[in-house]
């Protein structure tokens, strides 16, 4: 029965992190918490502990949803791994401050954030876009032949990033919860692109993070070990998932998706 939650769990944050580009940990943190300890369906662990575990699997989800998203041929990689330069550090920063910061305040204060961010992009056509006079210009070209072209300031996206690894590290959430909003409100990513680019760094962040959070004992292997297949397979079907929708739709999906995490995270 253990198993079998604990598939399903994976299952659920690997589409849900795949589809709209926030890695799972959204998922994964707080049922872990929440099934071993209202619920007592599963043994309990400790907040660092499901933080931790909730990383090393989304090294798994972020693999196998870019992966399918390369084979879409919506990664900008080129962007991907400039932002990792940040996010990289960054992760393994959090994965250290999960340790010693009452985590508390900090979820009510992330969850507000993140209610702020999801009624910043329901105006975002309403915003004057930033226009910048440097930075590192992309093209992308759709399905129906449409081009798109945008730019991204390295010295600014290395910094954000930075912040993003951070809080990935520190909530196991994945970072795209941020890095999405980041994407689409200042750089103008097409939105497929931005949530397929932020599972590439999503998944280069974990790798990182995850080395830190295995050094200080924080994962629980057996619950790893059940987590890991549902999560693959459940990053592969939201990709597939992502591909048939169009971009006002991706955007609507990930706004609701961080309304109501930031809404649980306030009331955690």
């Amino acid at each position: 029965m253990v198993y079998i939650l604990l598939l399903l769990i994976g299952f659920v944050g690997g589409t849900i992190g795949s589809l709209a580009g926030l890695g799972g940990g959204v998922v994964i943190v707080p049922s872990l918490l929440f099934l071993g300890g209202s619920l007592a369906l599963i043994p309990s662990i400790s907040p660092q502990t499901a933080v931790g575990t909730s990383v090393l699997i989304i090294v798994f989800t972020g693999l196998s949803s870019t992966l399918a998203y390369l084979k879409q041929k919506k990664v900008d990689y080129v962007s991907g791994l400039i932002f990792f330069i940040g996010s990289g550090p960054g992760a393994i920063v959090g994965a250290y401050l999960n340790d010693k910061l009452e985590l508390t305040f900090f979820y009510t204060l992330f969850g507000i954030l993140m209610v702020f961010i999801s009624f910043v992009l329901a105006i975002s056509n309403k915003l004057k876009p930033i226009q910048f006079s440097k930075g590192l210009e992309r093209t992308y070209i759709d399905n129906e032949g449409k081009e798109t072209t945008y730019r991204v300031y390295i010295p600014l996206g290395i910094a954000f990033a930075f912040v993003v690894g951070a809080l990935s590290g520190l909530f196991g959430i994945g970072g795209g919860a941020l890095m999405v909003p980041l994407m689409l409100l200042v750089f103008r990513f097409p939105p497929s692109v931005a949530v397929a680019t932020s599972m590439l760094l999503v998944f280069l962040s974990a790798i990182t993070g995850s080395i830190a959070h295995i050094q200080q004992g924080n994962v629980e292997w057996l619950y790893a070990l059940a987590l890991i297949p549902g999560a693959w397979f459940g990053a592969k079907f939201g990709a597939i998932l992502n591909k048939s929708l169009n971009e006002k739709t991706i955007v609507l999906v990930f706004r609701i998706f961080i309304l109501v995490i930031g809404i649980r995270l306030i009331l955690s």
